[in-house]
């Protein structure tokens, strides 16, 4: 797909990594939860307040879990977070990964009995060591990285040994507008046990991207999240994982960000924990791609605008044109330039999509079969 044009000067994300776009106005940081101290330099803290501790069992999944059902029927049933704090502390741990002469402060959660964490790609990519403090011990254990994806912020490790206490993921349907939530993590590395936040889902299905990372079907929380929080969990009443704490807005000197942070979906993560650890095993996975360049709306509406079409491209093949207005792609709402791209991104050579276009007022759809990404 070739290169984006700047984007419009509205609601865009900042990477862990990124240079700041020259024409957005404010940015998502989402390379918050690596942060590098040089010199013991700590960042700003960062201030949560905590309510609505109600009953709830704090017993392991050995014991009978709190139905999600239950869990939403009135006042009575909204999180206990003391309770699912402790329920859930076996399966979070801190990660230190010496980076660029620094030391980047990171969370991950247990996915299987065998050692496999879960964490984001920025907390640990690049790092020449990596290291995970589990809770109630003081001594970190090494890890090893099996395998990242950059474009979907994600990577998983393995730490030695068994035995260990897994997250339990929610059903991907099952999470609501208004649900409550918790997010856990190292929040700006701070000694002692994990910070947890409470908030609520504020929205479903948004998207963000910057560079090379381009995320879709984020979930979008005013728990608040901090420098730290990265790759930690966003849980539901039943302690099940609903989502992947990843990215926050902050203020710029033309906008102000209040409580608006992003966690990767437990619909997006599982597949592609599956495809990494495909790659783990040696499974290389080709890239799709499509054959456009693309510019964002700067009008307030949805969709997409073609800016170019390579020649010779599945797009250009099925007849999509300069200027067209992309959006949809099957069937799924393309609002941006980052939602379409993730959406392309996720596939594989081979697969056919429906791509939806709006051209001269009228409505067109071209199904099209993705090849491999050139490798210039």
């Amino acid at each position: 797909m070739a290169a984006l044009p700047p984007p419009p000067p509205d609601a865009t994300p900042v990477l862990p990594t990124a240079k700041r776009s020259r024409t957005r106005s404010w940015m998502l940081a989402l390379g918050i939860g690596c942060i590098a101290w040089t010199g013991g330099l700590l960042g700003a803290l960062v201030g949560s307040e905590l309510s609505d501790w109600l009953d709830r069992p704090p017993q392991r999944p050995s014991s009978q879990p709190v139905d999600i059902a239950d869990a939403r029927d009135g006042f009575e049933g909204r999180i206990d977070v003391a309770s699912v704090a402790e329920f859930l502390a076996p399966s979070v741990v801190t990660i230190s990964a010496d980076i660029d002469n620094g030391v980047g402060i990171g969370t991950g959660m247990i996915i299987t009995e065998d050692g496999e964490i879960l964490t984001n790609s920025h907390v640990v990519s690049g790092a020449s060591e990596i290291r995970v403090r589990l809770a109630g011990e003081s001594e970190p254990r090494e890890v090893t990285l099996l395998a990242e994806d950059v474009g979907n912020d994600l990577a998983i490790l393995r730490m030695s040994g068994d035995g260990f206490e897994p997250v339990r993921f929610a059903d991907p349907g099952s999470v609501r507008l208004g649900d409550q939530v918790v997010a856990i993590g190292a929040a700006l590395g701070l000694d002692g046990d994990p910070s947890v936040t409470l908030g609520i889902v504020s929205a479903l299905d948004r998207s963000v991207g910057q560079q090379n990372v381009f995320l879709n079907g984020l979930l979008q929380t005013d728990a608040a999240i901090s420098s730290g929080n990265s790759g930690g969990p966003l849980v539901n009443a039943a302690g099940e994982v609903v989502g992947v704490n990843t990215a926050v807005a902050r203020d710029t000197s033309i906008f102000t960000a209040t409580n608006v942070g992003f966690a990767i979906s437990v619909g997006e993560a599982l597949p592609v924990i599956e495809s990494l650890r495909e790659e783990a095993r040696g499974e290389v996975r080709e890239e799709a791609f499509l054959g456009i360049g693309l510019e964002d709306r700067r009008d307030g509406g949805q969709g997409v605008i073609v800016s170019g079409v390579q020649p010779g491209t599945p797009a250009e093949t099925v007849g999509v044109m300069v200027g067209d207005l992309i959006v949809a792609v099957d069937g799924s709402t393309t609002a941006g330039s980052a939602a379409l791209i993730a959406a392309i991104r996720d596939k594989s050579p081979g697969d056919t999509v429906t791509v939806a276009v709006v051209r001269d007022d009228n409505g067109l759809e071209f199904d099209v079969e993705l090849t491999s990404r050139p490798e210039n």
